[in-house]
């Protein structure tokens, strides 16, 4: 009695875990199949909208310099850039330009959201998107261009490609095999089947009425309370958009350029802060499939699903050990888990191929385990965000002709 009792409870979860496991790639293939671009425009003549593009700094402003310098030679000309710079007393970017603003807050905000909001407060005239970066990102020169086409189609959050501009160590390559698979699976893949993209957290626009009205919501008067202990602002604009049914979009071609972690340290402080976030947002994505069910909405289910997923790390190790515990109990069961264990492998070099990979990630995947190991050291230190913490330090100091020149 206690073996079929045990054995129907395996194959109910390795059926859960088979689930999760092959999602990506039978979603891949469909767009594949049946997903297409649609950028339908919907502004005759089109129109030349108007960004504020916010950058964020903290204790470190000198790494938005080049970011500047890279907004400056935007194609589309319409916009002005606000430099938060948090902490920052000595800093002089020595940048005069009338598109320019460097706004340096009285007292220390010591988080994102804050200085987003500073900047919105300091706002020069009206616009109508925001586009939000991270103080190391860099933007290709046609970014804002290709996010411009987008908004003319109606869209009222775009979210742009991240690619790695460093790639110089394994751990920073490994970082970059993670946004590509990622790039691909939660953003290229959603947005063909005319669904939502994943938020990446910079290099997005959205329509700046809606994104003044993100900023007012009482999720983010509450997170600021809550100082480290915050669910990430880009989740919060997520589902905020995502519980209006709001489509957000992905400009494949609108391409921000973003500094990858480069030590195991950086790995574990980077990823504690990922993955406590992730858990904090279970109950958003389960909130989110329940609606699609009873709106019969398929692109808040889809979301829902796909900020559900387990993050590849727990998913494969958890697979690995239902694998093991199922030799036992149902050895058919647990052929089938290494199956799918093994799809979802190769779906991931199959979307590093769909994503044009650079060869150093490829020649960087074989150390994965070691990302993995680092990752779950990670998942350990979550547990005090006040004391685990910390700012993610950025050095790469380069132009974007330097990155585009390799």
């Amino acid at each position: 009695m206690i073996t079929q009792v045990l054995h129907t409870i395996y194959v109910i979860v390795a059926e859960l875990f088979i689930a999760e496991l092959t999602f990506p790639f039978i979603t891949v293939a469909v767009a594949r199949v049946l997903g297409k671009e649609k950028l339908i425009p919907r502004y005759f003549p089109e129109r030349n909208f108007d960004y504020a593009c916010v950058i964020t700094a903290y204790q470190n402003a000198e790494i938005a310099v080049p970011l500047v310098q890279s907004l400056l030679r935007q194609t589309h000309r319409n916009f002005v850039i606000y430099l938060v710079a948090d902490e920052c007393p000595d800093f002089d970017p020595g940048i005069h330009s009338e598109r320019f603003i460097l706004l340096r807050p009285v007292n220390p905000l010591r988080l994102k959201i804050k200085s987003i909001i500073h900047a919105a407060q300091h706002f020069k005239r009206c616009h109508d998107y925001i586009a939000i970066f991270d103080a190391d990102n860099l933007a290709h020169p046609q970014f804002l261009e290709e996010i411009n086409k987008y908004a003319n189609a109606g869209y009222f959050c775009i979210q742009g490609q991240r690619k790695a501009k460093n790639l110089d160590t394994t751990f920073a390559a490994l970082d970059s095999l993670g946004e590509h698979y990622k790039n691909y699976t939660e953003r290229y893949v959603p947005h063909m089947l005319g669904c939502s993209a994943v938020i990446s957290g910079s290099g997005m626009a959205t329509e700046a009425g809606l994104y003044e009205t993100y900023l007012a919501s009482s999720e983010i008067r509450h997170g600021q309370q809550q100082q480290k202990k915050m669910l990430q602002e880009d989740k919060i604009l997520q589902n905020f958009l995502l519980r209006q049914d709001k489509k957000i979009a992905y400009a494949r071609q609108a391409i921000v350029y973003d500094e990858k972690v480069e030590t195991g340290e950086a790995v574990e402080t980077q990823r504690s802060r990922w993955l406590y976030s992730y858990f904090q947002n279970l109950p958003n994505a389960t909130g989110l499939i329940w609606l699609g069910i009873t709106r019969l909405s398929f692109n808040q289910l889809y979301f829902g699903l796909v900020t559900f997923a387990m993050p590849m790390f727990i998913l494969i190790g958890m697979a690995v050990v239902l694998v093991l515990l199922g030799i036992s109990i149902s050895p058919h069961g647990s052929e089938a888990v290494v199956a799918a264990v093994f799809i979802f492998i190769l779906n991931i070099f199959w979307c590093l191929k769909l994503d044009h990979a650079p060869p150093p990630v490829w020649k960087a995947a074989r150390s994965a385990p070691m990302f993995m190991w680092r990752q779950l050291v990670g998942l350990f230190r979550m547990r005090d965000p006040d004391k685990n913490f910390k700012h993610t330090e950025h050095r790469k100091v380069v132009s974007v002709d330097e990155v585009l020149d390799k």
